[in-house]
Formats: C-alpha cells, sequence, structure tokens
C-alpha cells in the first residue's frame, strides 16, 4: 500500500497491521526569502518557500537484527535514527538504505528532509501517533522556517507566518499549487557550501534586523503581487516581485556570506539568464544554489542549451526542474 505525507494527519492510522519494510522520497525545496527580520510586531521571519521534483532524498528503513545505515549520507543518517529511536523511547533495531540524498548545504533543505523521511519511516514502522512537525521539534529543526516541514508534507508553493513567542514551528499561512508548465532552473556550485551549523547561527545572532519600512515592503510585494501572480499564472509580475524580495533579504545577509550570492560563479550566470528572458532570479536560503524561472519547457531547454558551455566553464551545474504539488511519497 502506498500514502502521501499531507498536512498532520498520522500515516501510523492507517495501518492495519505489521509493517516490516517503509521506503520514501522526500522533495528538495527552495526558501525564497524572509519577510520579517524586524520582530516588531511579535513574529519574525515569515519564509516564503517551493517544493521541487528534483532532487530528492530516498530512503528505506527496514526492521533489523542490528542497527546499520548504508547508501549516501550514512553518519548524518545514522546519527537522526539514534536521535528519534532515544526520543521516541523505541528500542528496536533497523537497517537504513538512503540511496539518494539532496545535496547537503547546497539551500535545498537537505537537512530537514532526511531528517523528516527517517523519523517519518520509523514512526510509521511502529505505528506511533506522532506529526511530521512534533518529529521535527525532536530533531530540532523548523525553529526559524516551516518550508522544509511544508515541502514534505503538502508540497507546493508556501508561505509560512514566522515564528512567534509559543509558535515553533511557525504557522504555514498559505499553500498553493506550482503551475504545471512553468519551470525552475537551478545553478549549482558543487565546490561550495553555503553557511551552515554553528556558524549559520552565529549570523542571524548578528543580523543588524530589517526596519519597519522594508518589512512592510516584502509583505507588500507578496501579498500585492507575488501570490495574486502566482494563483493567476502571471509569471512576469511573478518574477518582478521575486526578484525584488531578493534583493532585499540579500542585503541583510551579505555581510555573513561574503556578498549578496555565496557564489559569484553562480550569480553570473544566474543574471545571464535573466538578460536571456529568465525572471525571479535569486539565490535559495545561503545557497550557494541559485534559481531562475521560466514559463515552459521549450523556453527551459532553449536557455540551458544557450548557457551550459558557460557554466561547464566555471565548474557549474544547471539543472531544469518542477514545482512539486504533493509532499513526500510514502510506501510500505
Amino acid at each position: 500500500m502506498s500514502a502521501i505525507a499531507e498536512g498532520s494527519k498520522s500515516i501510523a492510522k492507517t495501518l492495519k497491521s505489521r509493517v516490516d519494510s517503509v521506503h520514501i522520497v522526500a522533495p528538495a525545496r527552495l526558501h525564497l526569502g524572509f519577510l520579517d527580520l524586524n520582530g516588531g510586531l511579535g513574529r519574525q521571519f515569515g519564509s516564503i518557500g517551493l517544493a521541487l521534483d528534483t532532487p530528492v532524498t530516498e530512503l528505506t528503513l527496514r526492521r533489523a537484527n542490528y542497527d546499520a545505515a548504508e547508501g549516501v549520507e550514512q553518519h548524518r543518517s545514522a546519527r537522526a535514527l539514534k536521535h528519534f529511536k532515544a526520543a521516541l523511547n523505541i528500542d528496536g533495531n533497523y537497517h537504513l538504505d538512503v540511496a539518494r540524498a539532496i545535496p547537503a548545504h547546497a539551500g535545498l533543505g537537505s537537512g530537514t528532509q532526511l531528517a523528516l523521511a527517517i523519523g517519518v519511516a520509523l514512526k510509521t514502522l511502529e505505528q506511533q501517533h506522532i506529526t511530521a512537525v512534533e518529529l521535527a521539534e525532536v530533531i530540532g529543526r523548523g525553529a526559524r522556517s516551516a518550508i522544509g516541514m511544508a515541502a514534505f508534507e503538502s508540497g507546493g508553493f508556501v508561505v509560512d507566518g514566522g515564528r512567534g513567542r509559543s509558535s515553533t514551528p511557525p504557522p504555514v499561512v498559505f499553500r498553493g499549487d506550482f503551475p504545471a508548465d512553468w519551470r525552475i532552473m537551478l545553478v549549482k556550485d558543487p565546490e561550495r557550501a553555503g553557511v551552515h551549523g554553528d556558524t549559520e547561527t552565529e549570523a542571524f545572532a548578528n543580523l543588524d534586523g530589517m526596519t519597519p519600512e522594508e518589512s512592510g515592503a516584502l509583505c507588500r510585494l507578496m501579498m500585492m503581487q507575488l501570490l495574486p501572480a502566482l494563483i493567476e499564472q502571471d509569471i512576469a509580475n511573478f518574477g518582478s516581485a521575486l526578484s525584488k524580495i531578493q534583493e532585499v533579504v540579500g542585503r541583510q545577509f551579505a555581510v555573513a556570506q561574503g556578498g549578496i550570492w555565496a557564489s559569484p560563479a553562480v550569480e553570473s550566470i544566474v543574471k545571464k539568464m535573466a538578460d536571456l528572458g529568465a525572471v525571479g532570479i535569486g539565490q535559495s536560503s545561503w545557497g550557494p544554489t541559485g534559481f531562475a524561472f521560466v514559463p515552459s519547457q521549450a523556453v527551459a531547454d532553449s536557455l540551458y542549451q544557450s548557457l551550459i558551455d558557460d557554466a561547464k566553464r566555471l565548474d557549474l551545474e544547471i539543472d531544469i526542474v518542477r514545482g512539486r504539488n504533493h509532499g513526500a511519497s510514502i510506501q510500505f
């Protein structure tokens, strides 16, 4: 049988008998910017994001005689499994095979998706009634942004309402389907890693913060241009709003990452895409992955052919991906 992770529904409730193996495919996500680093209204951050159809994290968790992890991200996945077992008071043994993993520290949400996939697989095997949101809290994910959890649960284009005094993780205030025809051009720099770990924590602690006027402008762009354009499938206005949001947010993090862009090479290719007609350019999270939006597969293919040689000379990769309008796939 199979199920799709949706909302806060417990997959365990659908199980009629013992399950011995769970297979999960979890989506990458773009983090497209914060809305309020000021926090003067009692909530801080507020995130915009999008689930992607590729890359993905794919893993299988099976009952076993002893704990073992294999495949990619062995050490990271073994630590997460051990953490979840302790937190959920589970003493069984498991074999964890991670067949594919979203690239780490690339701005695509690898850590959250790997952790949630392992946690959901474990709670499904053991028929525990715990939500993906609660699992994220166990592993310390989602403190600033709910985009990764929302991508895992329901996919689509997501906005969260920021972290309040008593809300961890932030509530999702908008979730909409991403247009099926639109494509996202990803520009990846395998030689660089985005800010992460203790450096990321320190960077957030040292942010100067936004003025109320800057936060107000971002919220206006989101509410009065970005979301209506998404719903009406108006890619020009969608892209215009997103590029402006990225410029404002990028300046806030420039000191921590050495500029608005983490990778100058990625910046050069993404800006060439804009020169050739792509819209909504920017960097996902701390990067170094950059992105641009185009209206169709044909336009994406043409853009790829125009720039792939330039990208290769800079040791970059270009991927054409779709939005993903459903969450993680779960089979057992």
